[in-house]
């Protein structure tokens, strides 16, 4: 049984082969694009973190490879310790060096030095003064310049021999380039641009423009448009920055992976972490009151899955946790999977509403308003049944964790002169139908479906405090 989700094998062959979310169709659309616009573009792959990109472009430039063209892959995020992105770019593309391109690598790594030459700020005295105080460090500092005014009349000087240096470099990379990629294109991958320091980011969509950008080139950036935006903002240091019209200098084209069909994943996710070893067994199902745990469990995964708020890889984590889990309960346990899975699922997401359902922080209304949040997106005439059923559980669970004694006394009580129940709380998701809603809890004590249990029998185990025992 697996606990997590281990990383996907990419079938050097076959790359997608191990795809279970269908997504070669797009690869094939992106190679075309490459295939018409071969000259070189800045491509920019843009998706939420958690949704598959990386894995997907790992396939994509396997079968990229496997058509001929020569790709390289730079994780920025895990590069980012390196100060000046060009040093870090040119040695992704040392990787395509054999013995007759060698001397052509030589020629771009000399002019390479000329463009990464450190040079002490100009601006050393501002910055000095924007951070430190202190008039005595602020001088030491200063001093430490090395005659800031004698370097300005350098760079002055040098400016004509850095700006003709660029177009050198980039002839000089056009020449290597046309010599390594067989009449193809090169594809220059960077993943991770938006999660590696900011001022890193933007240097690596600089140095691309300005050094790059050059014919027979692709580079495919994989980023979460909206955090790069941040980390814009944040290097030039201003909110009113329009990060979206910054990047579209550098991006020509922006695709977005298509979000896969919403029952797709999870349900590859119930097979892989094998649910129906517990959910299935017969031991379990003998028992009637768990016989329908199994389709339960896929009703509400369906419903809790069913928009992109909740990304592939959360999806994932929710999953693992729930089979972790699922070890502390016995095969004649009770798991009420509405509530197994949605507590996860706000552990996971919501972190501060569980610990508040936990710590029984919440009065009942303060429970239900919570859980309305989290479901009103996912309510419709198809799902309205089992989120009541789901929002009816909660309540009931809850008042028990609460009030030891109280069971069904704080949800509906018996008038005798009407000689029927009397509902006490109101369903927050239809609240015009008293007599459905005293139906569900009602139905839930008649059959005694768990009806006496309290959260604390799930939140033990979720929490994994409670001994494994299968």
């Amino acid at each position: 049984m697996n606990i997590k989700h281990k990383e996907i094998l990419i079938d050097s062959e076959n790359p997608f082969a191990n795809c279970q979310l269908d997504r070669k169709k797009y690869s094939e659309v992106l190679s075309g694009i490459i295939e018409a616009y071969s000259e070189g573009f800045v491509l920019a792959i843009n998706n939420k973190w958690g949704t598959g990109k990386t894995t997907f472009i790992r396939m994509w430039e396997q079968d990229l490879k496997n058509n001929g063209f020569q790709t390289v892959y730079f994780n920025a995020w895990e590069n980012d310790f390196e100060n000046n992105p060009l040093v870090a770019l040119m040695g992704e593309l040392k990787t395509l060096t054999n013995k007759p391109t060698d001397p052509s690598f030589q020629k771009i790594l000399k002019k390479a030095s000329i463009l990464s030459k450190h040079v002490i700020p100009i601006v050393a005295q501002s910055v000095v003064d924007k951070y430190i105080d202190t008039k005595g460090v602020k001088e030491a500092i200063v001093e430490a310049s090395k005659g800031v005014a004698d370097l300005f009349e350098n760079d002055v000087n040098e400016y004509s021999k850095k700006k003709k240096s660029i177009q050198e470099f980039r002839t000089e990379l056009s020449h290597y380039i046309a010599n390594t990629n067989n009449g193809k294109p090169l594809i220059f991958i960077i993943d991770e641009l938006d999660r590696c320091r900011p001022n890193y980011s933007v240097s690596i969509l600089e140095q691309i423009k300005h050094f790059f950008s050059i014919p027979d080139i692709v580079f495919i950036l994989s980023i979460d448009k909206e955090q790069l935006g941040n980390a814009v903002r944040g290097v030039y240091g201003s909110d009113r920055i329009d990060s979206n019209e910054y990047l579209k200098r550098f991006i020509d084209i922006e695709y977005s992976i298509p979000e896969p069909e919403k029952d797709v994943f999870y349900k590859y996710l119930y097979s892989y972490f094998s649910f129906d070893d517990f959910l299935e067994n017969s031991a379990r199902i003998k028992y009637s009151e768990l016989a329908s745990d199994k389709r339960s469990f896929l009703e509400i995964s369906d419903i809790l899955f069913s928009n992109d708020s909740v990304t592939l890889r959360h999806q994932e984590k929710i999953f693992a946790h729930c089979r972790l889990a699922l070890r502390a309960f016995g095969e004649n346990t009770y798991l009420i999977p509405e509530v197994f899975l949605f507590l996860i699922h706000t552990k996971v997401l919501n972190e501060e509403y569980y610990n508040n359902i936990k710590l029984k922080k919440l009065s009942i209304p303060d429970l239900q308003v919570k859980f309305y949040e989290i479901i009103k997106n996912k309510l419709n005439e198809d799902t309205e049944r089992l989120l009541m059923w789901l929002e009816a559980y909660l309540i009931l669970f809850y008042s028990n964790y609460i009030n030891k004694y109280g069971r069904m006394s704080n949800i509906y009580k018996y008038d005798s002169d009407q000689r029927k129940n009397i509902l006490l709380v109101d369903s927050i998701i239809d609240n015009s139908n008293k007599d459905r809603f005293l139906s569900i809890f009602e139905n839930i004590e008649r059959s005694r479906n768990g009806g006496g249990l309290d959260l604390s029998h799930f939140i033990k185990r979720i929490d994994l405090t409670e001994s494994i025992i299968n």
